[in-house]
């Protein structure tokens, strides 16, 4: 097969979402996760009448037949039984949040109000029903307060909460295993020798995917044709997607095309017209479990892993689609071999109220000394050759 195209290869992955089904989880543990139920109201919002400001109830009533001074029967505090006046010129002093008795309809604050001896007096205008809350005005028992396939924020904790509802139902997260290759690559805790490299890929995923609740396993295998097909037959069968970094380009010792041939996964593709990431291999195994085997270089893993294989994880997981994001590129780029290009760009906002987006200049895949400092790929197109500044093209954000 030959190389594909940025688009074909999206519409191949997103074409294999899958649904993990649903499980359920203590709500303290649910932030980040993606909610699969409605979250409804157990009674009325707010549950009684209660005032919005601290002073005196009163029976409008008695302020309409000419009456400005009460004597006050009783403090109430919020979370206390309601408390009922005898006669119109009573009047309950009341906290804010508290029940409000039915024999009261009209709350006036302590700033427009002067207490001496136990008699409350009103120095201002007031309206009947002012400064309360009604029973059920917000939202009706019964009633969605948060509807499905949302991304669990604290606002939604806290709904949760407020209803009770401390054990959600949240989608089930696919189980992946991160595997990393090289014979070059040591710990990050090791002192390489002179011609090795500490291994970053690995943590860079498992990163990543914490946003989601993901908490992926790992495991390193050295270029040895047995061990990587031992392996990967053990993990298709253990996990939903295995995350590859390196074995899948030309060299001698990238074995990961032949180990899955071997092993009956079928190949989706295999090299993608853009640059940084080419060799991308993407295949599935007849109990559709996936394989998304990125090239080895750091910044073709981080951005195969950004541009497509989050977009497949947050459609599997059911996350409303966010809009495309795009920026105005803040200088020229020229970029001739015929590949997509995806260049590191910092984002700002200009006096318009317009993202920009300024490329930096890197020694190609293997330099990720510039990923902390940018914010996002754009995406070039694959038919030009010459971007302009000022022209507009999609990005895709990793530092937020």
């Amino acid at each position: 097969m030959e190389m594909i195209t940025v688009q074909q290869a999206e519409d191949l992955i997103l074409s294999e979402t899958q649904d993990f089904g649903n499980e359920s989880i203590f709500y303290e543990n649910a932030l980040g996760r993606v909610l699969a139920e409605d979250l409804s109201a157990d009674r009325d919002l707010p549950p009684f009448d209660r005032p919005t400001v601290d002073g005196i109830a009163i029976l409008y009533d008695a302020y309409e037949k000419g009456q400005r001074s009460f004597s006050v029967k009783a403090v109430q505090s919020a979370g206390e039984p309601s408390i009922s006046i005898d006669s119109e010129g009573q009047c309950i002093e009341i906290m804010t949040g508290a029940a409000l008795d039915h024999s009261v309809d009209t709350v006036v604050r302590y700033e427009d109000i002067s207490i001496q001896n136990g008699i409350a007096t009103i120095n201002t205008d007031i309206n009947k029903g002012q400064n309360i809350h009604l029973k059920g005005k917000d939202k009706k028992e019964g009633a969605i307060l948060v509807k499905a396939n949302q991304v669990i924020s604290p606002a939604i904790i806290g709904i949760a909460a407020s209803v009770g509802k401390t054990t959600l139902s949240v989608k089930r997260l696919p189980k992946i295993v991160i595997i990393s290759t090289g014979d070059e690559m040591v710990s990050a805790e090791a002192s390489p020798g002179p011609f090795q490299l500490r291994r970053s890929n690995a943590i860079t995923i498992s990163s990543a995917l914490q946003k989601y609740g993901v908490q992926a396993d790992s495991l390193h295998l050295n270029d040895d044709y047995e061990e990587i097909r031992k392996e990967v037959s053990r993990c298709i069968h253990e996990y939903d997607v295995l995350l590859m970094s390196g074995g899948v380009s030309m060299g001698k010792f990238d074995y990961l095309p032949a180990v899955c041939e071997e092993l009956g996964i079928k190949k989706r593709f295999h090299k993608i017209k853009q640059r940084p990431g080419k060799p991308f291999w993407f295949g599935k195994s007849e109990d559709k479990k996936l394989i998304f085997a990125f090239p080895g270089n750091p910044v073709s893993v981080f951005m195969c892993l950004h541009r497509y294989f989050i977009p497949w994880l947050e459609k599997s997981l059911k996350i409303p689609e966010n809009p495309c994001q795009w920026a105005v590129l803040h200088n020229d780029i020229e970029f001739s071999p015929p590949l997509q290009y995806f260049a590191q760009v910092k984002l700002r906002v200009n006096d318009l109220g317009q993202l920009t987006a300024e490329s930096v200049n890197t020694n190609g895949s293997g330099d990720f000394s510039h990923l902390a400092d940018t914010d996002a790929f754009i995406e070039l197109p694959l038919e030009q050759n010459i971007f302009k500044k000022g022209d507009v093209y999609k990005i895709w954000r990793y530092n937020l």
